[in-house]
């Protein structure tokens, strides 16, 4: 029985010490982002079965005569958020982890603390670098080919370090229509000039002047009325002409435009489609007080990169000097089978495991991969560690680590005495 008891102090000793060390590390990192907690589990190292018999009932009872650590297992908890100032900075709202690689097999992580770094690659703070897919409209020559409202999100096995250019350009989008609205009144023949204008954009990227002068034609043809127009295209300084076009349109008894001519101008190469309406759709000629004509063209100037951001749907999107935006990436959130079989690589880090399973995407009903939970910008996911329930655990066990500690000096004792008897 002494042996035992100086055994059974030993394991004790051993496992509550390595107990301790796991409630430290929880505690030493209680302030970092992401970092994963660890509970420790224990178990009998072996048991002893006493049998009694009482009221003719065999009755077994088991006393443990050692203690061992038989696993440590992750805390799934979601830590509580912390705001950041930085759009880079993110955090899962629910199941899922983020995934960096630099070099070799990827990495999964909880800690969204991420950054753009000197090339504009998005990176942890160490250089690690965070996969997602690559929304593919960025030339070689760093032009920006399309304009995405989203990416979506690629195979598995085909996430990429999102990696994007120092510099990018907007492309110029010609103004290709223009539409109309006025009321040109019923003016008096070949004396009132009625204009309207419009900004409009040509290839180069330069922003032209659209003018419509409309005046009453001089021969009418009852019922309505009949007007003359001239579109001009000239630059912004007024300087250069592009091109002139002339044509008639007519108007019926109510005012409604019932025909035509003028359709089209260039503008430095590229064609614009003039929209003057139809019925009471655009232009008119009523019998009230003139209206200041007003238009509506498309076309952008061109743009230079301002810089990245990323918001809740793990989209990275350009921002650019002409007021543009597009999505030209997103980050992947993976998944598994079996979170708490992940190996621990650091408090924060961990990689995929034969209990783990491989990483995966979740699906929607249409079997697109989608990120399958809610992300946060400008906020981290602080430690899940809660400091109340460890600081309490850490006393428990140090009573246990003390408790053994003295059942090995008393053991140690008994058999000093024992020894001292024999002699």
């Amino acid at each position: 029985m002494m042996t035992q008891a100086f055994y059974t102090g030993i394991s004790g000793l051993k496992t509550y010490s390595n107990g301790i060390d796991v409630v430290s590390d929880n505690l030493a990192n209680i302030s970092t982002p992401g970092f994963r907690a660890y509970n420790a589990e224990y178990a009998p190292l072996f048991e002893k079965t006493l049998a009694s018999a009482s009221s003719n009932l065999l009755q077994s009872n088991d006393v443990g005569v050692g203690v061992q650590m038989q696993a440590t297992t992750m805390s799934m908890a979601q830590g509580s958020l912390t705001l950041s100032n930085r759009s880079t900075d993110l955090a899962i709202m629910g199941d899922g982890w983020f995934g960096i690689q630099r070099e070799g097999k990827p990495l999964y992580t909880r800690a969204g603390d991420f950054v753009f770094d000197a090339n504009d690659d998005l990176v942890t703070n160490d250089g690690y670098h965070v996969l997602g897919t690559m929304g593919g409209n960025i030339s070689a020559d760093n032009v920006l080919t399309s304009v995405l409202n989203e990416v979506k999100l690629g195979d598995v096995n085909a996430q990429q370090k999102l990696r994007f250019p120092k510099t990018l350009t907007y492309p110029p989008e010609p103004t290709t229509n223009v539409k109309f609205k006025a009321n040109l009144g019923v003016g008096k023949e070949g004396f009132e000039i009625i204009t309207a204008g419009a900004n409009v954009i040509d290839p180069q990227s330069n922003r032209n002047e659209l003018r419509l002068e409309f005046t009453k034609s001089a021969l009418q043809t009852p019922p309505g009325t009949q007007w003359d127009v001239i579109a001009t295209i000239k630059s912004a300084d007024g300087l250069t002409t592009y091109d002139t076009q002339s044509g008639k349109v007519s108007f019926n008894e109510s005012g409604a435009l019932t025909s035509n001519t003028l359709t089209s101008i260039n503008n430095n190469g590229a064609p614009i489609t003039i929209d003057l309406g139809n019925g009471f759709d655009g232009v008119v000629s009523i019998d009230i007080p003139v209206v200041p004509g007003s238009s509506i063209a498309d076309g952008t100037i061109g743009g230079d990169l301002r810089g990245y951001s990323i918001n809740k749907n793990g989209e990275v999107i350009a921002t650019f000097t002409n007021g543009r935006q597009s999505s030209v990436a997103r980050i992947a959130v993976y998944h598994f089978q079996n979170d708490q079989a992940l190996e621990r690589i650091t408090g924060t880090r961990f990689a995929k495991s034969e209990n783990s399973g491989d990483a995966i995407f979740f699906k929607d009903k249409t079997g697109q991969n989608i990120i399958g939970t809610e992300i946060t910008n400008f906020k981290l996911e602080s430690s899940n560690v809660e400091m109340s329930s460890g600081l309490t655990e850490l006393i428990i066990l140090q009573r246990a680590y003390d408790a053994n500690s003295k059942s090995v000096t008393t053991a140690d004792q008994m058999i000093q005495k024992a020894l001292q008897m024999d002699a």
